[in-house]
């Protein structure tokens, strides 16, 4: 484990290299990681991070090692060996409020196409299940029915005790990538370029048996679906490969905004039903989404886009936030946004209001800042500009982290300890609060001296 002191700033890019890419100078006042731990545990790609109390968290990748580590410290606290390939999901799996027993269990699938429960307050291996026919790609706990379900090439349904209870047939070759849950008794699941909705059928007192039966197929994507999250309890967001996204209604799985064939420029287009992510046609994978009460948080290429859910439009972005593809941000306090990117970097945005200026009225159907719409051949150009000169919002850079040599596949943000962040270099860096360290490391030396009699107060 190493501990650095760092500065901020990206190096400067040469002169013959112009990109529209924010920067930011060595003077990060508004940034507080100015110091760094790097974990060393893994032998290749690290892609999970999960959170298992307020100083634990687990790291897992494409070595087939989980590894506990303490938040606060970056101290190495179990090393999980069980899998003998790359793992492809994890998640933490919580006790009933009821049990007496409160150890944190988690799951996790490898490609060696088993799942195995782990015991993390004492590295035991609880249970392993090997009965797949094909590589669980996603987990998800339903915990008030006290279950949990595994997606690969089909649907399987789960107890604490690894029973298996139902199961759907084969779904598909490429399988099934998310899982989230919605009311009354029933999942989504992505499926390429399908949502499918599954209700469970719980026992009764008719019958004992569990069942999970197909309800509607929702085939409204055109590409492959990359990300999938609930954002309240009204909604889902659904996110492809080619840039588009749809909201959900989570009641009644009716599209409440989206926009398809996007790069076509002859398509027909509704105004107020559409969302347009306009970027090169290579760069505009939605990978991620992240919310608050107030916004959804899109991932969309190498940049980031804000949507006001009240106002329904878009109130800020960043067409260009990273140098390659977002692929995971989160919502933090005080109006703050931190992605990471493939660039090996991680990046603290501000969401800040604009001044208000005198401009003409911006069109308010969903997304309409991209130019869809029917809107007038000649004067699209001036439109789009006003329209981007319009946005109420901006997202201001005030934290480069610079510390990872490949890919940044994911960070885990804790409000005491830092920021967590893992990578394709095999390490996982721990970001911490350079005053409150320093305040923290003053403090235990005062104490040390005032236990050893060092310390003469003078009167």
């Amino acid at each position: 484990m190493l501990r650095w002191l760092i500065g901020g700033g990206r190096e400067p890019q040469g002169l013959a290299e112009k990109s529209p890419l924010q920067t930011i100078g060595e003077e990060q006042t508004q940034n507080p990681y100015t110091e760094l731990l790097v974990l060393k545990a893994h032998h290749d790609i690290v892609r999970f991070l999960v959170q298992l109390d307020e100083y634990r968290f687990a790291s897992a990748g494409d070595d087939g090692i989980v590894v506990v580590w303490n938040a606060q410290t970056g101290e190495k606290l179990l090393e999980l060996n069980g899998h003998t390939q790359k793992i492809t999901a994890i998640i933490t799996f919580p006790s009933l409020e009821v049990c007496e027993e409160k150890n944190q269990l988690i799951l996790t699938a490898s490609a060696d196409r088993t799942v195995i429960v782990w015991d993390c307050d004492t590295g035991r291996q609880v249970q392993k299940v090997s009965c797949f026919q094909s590589t669980v790609k996603c987990l998800i706990v339903l915990q008030r029915l006290d279950i949990w379900l595994s997606g690969g090439n089909d649907l399987c349904v789960w107890n604490r005790k690894l029973d298996l209870l139902c199961k759907t047939s084969h779904l598909s070759d490429t399988g099934i990538s998310a899982l989230i849950e919605i009311p009354k008794n029933c999942v989504v699941a992505a499926v390429g370029k399908e949502l499918i909705i599954f209700r469970l059928v719980t026992p009764t007192g008719e019958s004992l048996e569990w069942d999970i039966l197909e309800i509607k197929r929702l085939l409204d994507h055109q590409d492959n679906i990359l990300s999938l999250v609930n954002i309240n309890d009204l909604s889902f967001v659904t996110g492809s490969h080619v840039g588009e996204m749809i909201i959900w209604n989570i009641l009644d799985w009716t599209v409440q905004a989206r926009e398809c064939n996007f790069w076509d420029p002859s398509a027909q287009l509704d105004t107020q039903q559409e969302i347009k992510l306009c970027q090169k046609p290579n760069d505009i994978s939605i990978h991620h989404f992240t919310w608050d009460e107030e916004n959804v948080f899109a991932a969309v290429g190498r940049g980031l886009y804000v949507y006001n859910l009240q106002m329904k439009r878009v109130i800020a972005c960043q067409k260009t936030a990273h140098d390659s593809s977002v692929l995971h941000i989160a919502k933090l306090p005080n109006r703050q946004l931190i992605s990471c990117s493939e660039d090996g970097s991680v990046r603290i945005w501000e969401l800040r209001e604009k001044q208000q200026l005198a401009a003409e009225p911006v069109p308010t159907g969903f997304f309409n800042m991209w130019g869809f719409g029917r809107v007038n051949k000649q004067a699209s150009q001036p439109v789009k500009k006003q329209q981007e000169n319009a946005t109420p919002c901006s997202l201001e850079l005030i934290g480069d982290l610079i510390g990872h040599s490949s890919s940044v596949e994911m960070f885990l943000y804790f409000e005491d300890h830092g920021l967590v962040t893992c990578s394709a270099d095999h390490l996982i860096i721990l970001w911490k609060n350079g005053e409150r360290e320093s305040g923290l490391r003053s403090l235990k030396l005062f104490q040390k001296l005032e236990e050893n009699g060092d310390l003469h107060l003078a009167v």
